[in-house]
């Protein structure tokens, strides 16, 4: 790969632009072949929407392009915007892109923790949108990605200050109680981690690339061998990180909204933290060794290791074995975007970011076991 920052910015889903440096657009006409029946969805949704959405105003739709694998789009009827998601088209990997899932924790948790966006619809009718969606609330900020956002670079220390907040968000939902959620029934915990670990094993071989399969089955084969005891039952998001969260961008010690929740379940909490270090970059990293934006490590962000004391101070959990937790991450982020690849050379995806997105495939599996060499 080349060590050039505007090819590593080509691949990234959501990049900021790598000649200004700044963020991308989050709203833009729908993507050529990311089209849906939108006569018939528009028809659908009329007549069932809540009584309490204005939706009397004229039918538009956008799209949110910075996502790389679910659908997400912006209707809106007048003055009334609303946020429709649905899978990716093609083959998903089991168990993936669940809006079922996304729709039932959306659908109940906004009561309880005010950074979940509320969910009105379900539609498992494919001849609506060609799969299950669902529509929720449109939440408003800065979605960071890379670069902060002109709209909050006034703010002295925002970097550190962003990345508080952030940590701090995390270990709110952490501590929330499921059963006060109404979301007791929402997964198995005993078990949890041992599941994830076999279960991603069994996507990467779905997706294989030879040249990359042994240094990623060797990673897996380790990761198994070390699963820590869970020390609490939590809900896990499985899927944050900064750019899957957004900022008041008048008061960068706030984090305003989680997103991307159709992997949410209950289990061991420190996968959440895992992912967390694994998307975040330290100053003196070198090279691709994250999974997150390009130009995370200049914003002046908290070090990974003050994250983690963070996390541990806000929780009160045991960090010690957290880069088993990171090693996992990475291993997956690589699985993940060996997946998105695998649905670009099928012809399933007409986005161009997909034929080069598993390029640092190798170099998160050395991590990952670099990682694991400094626990064992």
């Amino acid at each position: 790969m080349s060590d050039d920052s505007k090819d590593t910015a080509f691949f990234q889903a959501g990049s900021n632009d790598p000649f200004t440096g700044e963020a991308a657009p989050e709203l833009a006409a729908v993507r050529s072949g990311e089209d849906l029946d939108w006569a018939r969805i528009e028809a659908y949704l009329r007549e069932h929407l809540p009584d309490e959405l204005n939706i009397d105003g004229a039918f538009e739709v956008l799209q949110f392009p910075n996502g790389a694998a679910n659908l997400t789009y912006m209707i809106r009827f007048g003055n009334q915007e609303l946020v429709l998601r649905r899978p990716p088209f093609g083959t998903l990997a089991p168990g993936a892109h669940d809006m079922k899932r996304e729709f039932k924790v959306l659908s109940r948790l906004w009561r309880n923790f005010d950074l979940a966006p509320r969910a009105f619809l379900f539609c498992d009718d494919a001849a609506i949108a060609g799969a299950d969606f669902f529509v929720m609330e449109r939440r408003r900020g800065e979605v960071i990605r890379g670069v902060v956002p002109a709209s909050m670079r006034h703010h002295e220390d925002v970097g550190r200050r962003i990345g508080s907040a952030l940590v701090d968000a995390v270990a709110e939902f952490h501590l929330l109680d499921p059963d006060a959620c109404d979301l007791s029934d929402l997964g198995r915990p005993v078990g949890f981690a041992e599941r994830q670990v076999n279960g991603w094993k069994k996507r990467w071989d779905l997706v294989a690339d030879p040249d990359h399969d042994e240094a990623m089955s060797a990673v897996h084969a380790r990761l198994a061998k070390a699963i820590p005891a869970p020390q609490r039952v939590s809900f896990v998001h499985n899927d944050l990180k900064l750019d899957n969260c957004m900022f008041d961008p008048a008061d960068p010690d706030r984090v305003t909204a989680f997103f991307d929740w159709d992997m949410t379940t209950l289990g061991d909490p420190l996968i959440d933290l895992g992912t967390l270090l694994n998307y975040w970059p330290d100053q003196g990293d070198t090279g691709y060794t994250r999974g997150g934006h390009p130009g995370m490590e200049s914003m002046g962000l908290p070090s990974r290791a003050e994250v983690r004391d963070r996390y541990a101070e806000r929780t009160g959990l045991d960090v010690s074995r957290a880069g088993w937790y990171e090693a996992f991450a990475l291993w997956k982020t690589a699985t993940v975007l060996e997946q998105l690849h695998f649905r670009w050379k099928m012809g399933d995806s007409s986005d161009e970011r997909m034929g080069l997105i598993a390029s640092v495939v190798p170099e998160l599996a050395t991590n990952a076991s670099r990682l694991l060499d400094e626990i064992e």
